[in-house]
């Protein structure tokens, strides 16, 4: 994990670390799992303004985020969910591909 990164989930309200007296950033196992789950949403292809509203119910140990969720929130994590499936079938469909051609090719290696 790079400083700049950190320091950009800082900026963007998703982490809040602490300081030690000479202010060097403090990150605790806390804040770091917290990072590590930004880091996951991200590549899964979610917005840092989506994170930033589904990152609470991620993360606060409780069930309070299962209530009640704006459904425009959910259409467009939905949305996001439905394109990472698509993804997924792409690249499912271009290994079937690579493993078709590597059969393939064992069988005419002399």
């Amino acid at each position: 994990m790079s400083a700049r990164s950190l320091r950009h989930y800082e900026e963007e309200g998703l982490i809040v670390p602490g300081r030690f007296s000479n202010g060097f950033r403090d990150y605790c196992q806390s804040t770091i799992d917290r990072v590590l789950l930004i880091r996951s949403l991200l590549e899964s292809g979610l917005p840092v303004r989506l994170i930033r509203q589904v990152l609470p119910r991620l993360t606060d140990g409780s069930e309070a985020g299962t209530d009640v969720v704006d459904a425009e929130f959910l259409r467009e994590v939905q949305g996001y969910r439905d394109r990472l499936a698509a993804r997924i079938a792409v690249l499912s469909d271009q290994q079937a591909a690579l493993d078709a051609y590597l059969r393939e090719a064992r069988r005419t290696d002399p």
